[in-house]
């Protein structure tokens, strides 16, 4: 009877416990649901003023970029000016004490809270960039147009008054938006600085910012005329045990060409930096060698971004068997003298170049292989399968989605830890769910 009477009032003030903790639970929800919303609308201002500076310096940095290019192609004698642009160049950056190579790299550190970005850096980027298309270098621009987002982003996150953590998305939601002005592929653009940042690890945090970032400097840039490319494949081939077996080991080898790459462009600066103590004497030589290599080929189809070369690959399906060879030599030579402007787009100049060699090779459609080329070789380098994915469904459309997928994932597991960043953490192994952190090799 007493044990009843005692389990009767534990239950009496369960129950009382309970009818005091609800309404706090239920405060504590509406807290929680509002401030999900203050966040949500904070964002939505923050990443939508991103989006629209960023469009428009992306477009006015994208339209820079085409001008020079379309004046170089119809002057071309502008070419023997190269090594002169690159002495400029330097000189801007000892001028404004900068290291000439200051990169990507920089803005990597910054999102790792190892460095700030100076507002200067975008003015520099810009100039620098346009020089270095205007006179013939071979470069690209997605490069550059991280630098630019990152150092914005910084700089509105500092106006903003935000605090270190929000900062860094601000500069992630900057790298997208410009990356997405300036490319045209808005879905790969807000994945991309969240990826390669830390591979095996994306900061989620980051991925309403980057994506109303992208959308409203994707819109920014539609609206003043900048559409990015997109190539049509053709009748693809059937999805089959032989067809994908063939994407495999175009996967396997573009993960090769990949490794090549980035050592070719890591040890070629380091020759340089070796060789030539002089940082004026530097882009002299650069130049010459540019101009030199234009004469013997006669041929300009590897100075500036390459995006006509890279067309006739994956449209026309003409391709010369040693055109990523030399546009991996052109590229290293450039960038290596102080030049600015990427290395984005020549990889995607590398990658379907080489996968239209490789489907003639392997009797599998060459505009198809290009495609899958480009991806895989971009993914090789950047160790980012998901952007490098999403890349190829905006450029090339989702039919080939299987073919893509399997050359991305083969390109990453084969090309180890290699990238062109060396800010670049690796946090998880390639093959084992093993915790790694460490660099990208160069």
């Amino acid at each position: 009877m007493n044990e009843q009477k005692s389990n009767e009032t534990q239950i009496e003030k369960l129950e009382e416990e309970l009818r005091d903790a609800i309404p706090q639970l239920e405060n504590r929800f509406r807290i929680t649901i509002w401030n999900r919303l203050v966040v949500l609308l904070k964002w939505l201002v923050f990443a939508t003023l991103t989006g629209l500076a960023l469009g428009l310096v992306g477009t006015a940095f994208g339209k820079g970029v085409s001008m020079a290019t379309a004046f170089r192609m119809a002057h071309s004698w502008i070419l023997y000016s190269l090594p002169f642009a690159g002495v400029l160049i330097v000189w801007m950056y000892k001028w404004e004490r900068k290291q000439e190579r200051s990169s990507t790299n920089m803005v990597l550190d910054a999102i790792h809270a190892e460095r700030e970005i100076p507002l200067k850096t975008a003015p520099l980027i810009f100039i620098s960039t346009i020089l270095t298309h205007l006179f013939g270098g071979s470069a690209g621009r997605e490069g550059a147009a991280l630098q630019l987002g990152g150092s914005i982003g910084n700089f509105l996150g500092r106006v903003l008054r935000i605090d270190e953590n929000d900062r860094r998305v601000m500069i992630m939601a900057g790298m997208s938006a410009a990356f997405s002005a300036l490319f045209g592929t808005p879905m790969a653009a807000a994945v991309f600085s969240m990826e390669v940042v830390s591979v095996g690890i994306m900061h989620y945090a980051a991925l309403v910012p980057c994506v109303i970032a992208s959308y409203v400097a994707y819109g920014v840039a539609c609206h003043f005329g900048l559409t990015g490319e997109r190539f049509a494949l053709g009748t693809l081939p059937e999805f089959n045990i032989m067809n994908a077996g063939k994407i495999l080991f175009l996967g396997f080898c573009c993960a090769a060409v990949s490794i090549l790459f980035c050592v070719v462009l890591h040890k070629t600066e380091e020759l340089f930096a070796e060789k030539i103590k002089n940082s004026f004497l530097r882009p002299l030589v650069s130049g010459i060698l540019i101009i030199g290599l234009t004469l013997l080929l006669g041929t300009t189809d590897y100075l500036g971004t390459g995006m006509q070369v890279v067309e006739r690959a994956v449209v026309d399906r003409q391709v010369i068997w040693c055109a990523f060879l030399l546009k991996i030599i052109f590229t290293a030579i450039t960038l290596s003298g102080g030049f600015k402007g990427g290395e984005i787009v020549p990889t995607f100049f590398v990658g379907a170049t080489f996968g239209c060699l490789m489907g003639q090779i392997l009797h599998i459609s060459p505009s198809l292989a290009a495609a899958c080329g480009m991806a895989a070789v971009f993914c090789g380098v950047t160790n980012s399968p998901i952007s490098s994915l999403l890349i190829s469904l905006e450029m090339f459309g989702f039919e080939g989605a299987p073919f893509y997928f399997i050359a991305i994932a083969i390109s990453y597991m084969q090309s180890g830890y290699y990238g062109l960043y060396r800010s670049q953490k690796i946090m998880y192994s390639k093959v084992k769910t093993t915790f790694i952190n460490r660099n990208a090799k160069e």
